[in-house]
């Protein structure tokens, strides 16, 4: 049996070879990644991606699906029409994935794609006064991003701290013990963002 996905004929009764490669540029410049960004992440030649994207080779499916979980996609959404709609997923209020902290005062909604966690990670965070989140060390380089959109933080990374009010960001080192406390007489919302190593953050 072919593992190779068949090329869908237009109208006409022609193969349809553009769209694949078409698809998979689409995709990779949708998210800012250059051709040898894909081949890390994918395990794909960097040379094999540029074929397909050429539509100089008709590639198997194993290689198809190592290019769309790279891409946060799945292989229907690569391999189908164009006409098709170009959202990649939806996933509503009762499909986000939330973590709460050991005192049960801070709620992280885990907002990004779960298939990306190793590159970065993306959360709503909402803390009641005196809530403390604590974290143990994340892969070494990771940086966390944090912009707080209303409320008062601390926020203590190794044996440093520093106090965070609304409308300020703050990035620090991740790869330590760290703790985030709302410290304000409010409920505290902030959005964070961790970058791994795999992406370049600082060492």
């Amino acid at each position: 049996m072919s593992t190779r996905p068949r090329r869908k004929a237009n109208g006409n009764g022609e193969e349809d070879g553009g769209q694949l490669g078409a698809t998979i540029q689409r995709l990779r410049k949708a998210y800012n990644m250059s051709l040898g960004d894909l081949s890390e992440h994918s395990g794909v030649a960097k040379s094999i991606i540029s074929q397909i994207e050429r539509n100089e080779t008709n590639p198997t499916l194993s290689t198809v699906m190592k290019l769309s979980r790279a891409l946060d996609t799945t292989v229907d959404e690569v391999l189908r029409s164009e006409t098709r709609s170009l959202f990649i997923d939806h996933q509503s209020k009762s499909g986000i994935p939330m973590l709460e902290s050991q005192d049960g005062l801070c709620r992280l909604a885990i907002a990004g794609p779960l298939n990306l966690v190793d590159f970065f990670q993306w959360y709503d965070f909402h803390a009641k006064p005196k809530g403390v989140l604590e974290s143990s060390p994340h892969p070494p380089g990771t940086i966390e991003h944090l912009y707080l959109v209303t409320g008062e933080l601390e926020v203590t990374t190794g044996g440093e701290t520093k106090i965070l009010k609304h409308g300020e960001a703050l990035r620090f080192r991740a790869d330590v013990p760290h703790k985030i406390v709302n410290i304000g007489g409010t409920s505290a919302h902030a959005v964070m963002m961790l970058t791994l190593r795999q992406f370049g953050a600082a060492q």
